[in-house]
């Protein structure tokens, strides 16, 4: 880093957070073409995988997204039969997303894709949880709004 020109691409960690999301998006991508996903609805599989039925609220709360952005994927995995959308019965605002036989199926197929991931990632499991935990951390300690 060039501590004496802070305005350059290469000086930018919103740049560098970017680039490797993007990269990593580029490298999911082949592999979830394979089983039919883009990025964003592995990830909405990913969350139901480890708890279904969440309400649409919980599942965006836990991807980092506004309810609003996740409707045409859920639409989109509702139509390919992955999941199913269903009205909570003691509160019909509340929508609830369960999967289907074929949305649970499908976890066997994506478990090789992340082993696969892993493997071509080139660094060992100690450095990758590390560096999950430190973006962890950092993503944490960011700020909902900035005043300046």
């Amino acid at each position: 880093m060039k501590n004496d020109k802070p305005m350059l691409l290469e000086n930018q960690l919103c740049f560098a957070v970017y680039s490797t999301s993007l990269a990593m998006t580029q490298l999911y991508k082949p592999l979830l073409d394979s089983i039919g996903l883009t990025y964003t609805q592995y990830l909405v599989m990913l969350v139901l995988w480890e708890q279904d039925g969440l309400s649409l609220k919980t599942l965006a709360s836990k991807l980092g997204q506004q309810s609003g952005a996740l409707t045409p994927v859920i639409k989109r995995l509702e139509t390919d039969d992955l999941l199913k959308r269903i009205r909570e019965p003691l509160d019909e605002r509340t929508l609830c997303m369960q999967l289907t036989e074929k949305g649970h199926q499908l976890q066997r197929k994506a478990e090789q894709i992340h082993q696969c991931i892993l493997e071509q990632c080139g660094i060992d499991m100690s450095e990758l949880s590390a560096l999950k935990q430190q973006l962890d951390q950092f993503r944490l300690k960011l700020p909902t709004h900035i005043e300046c």
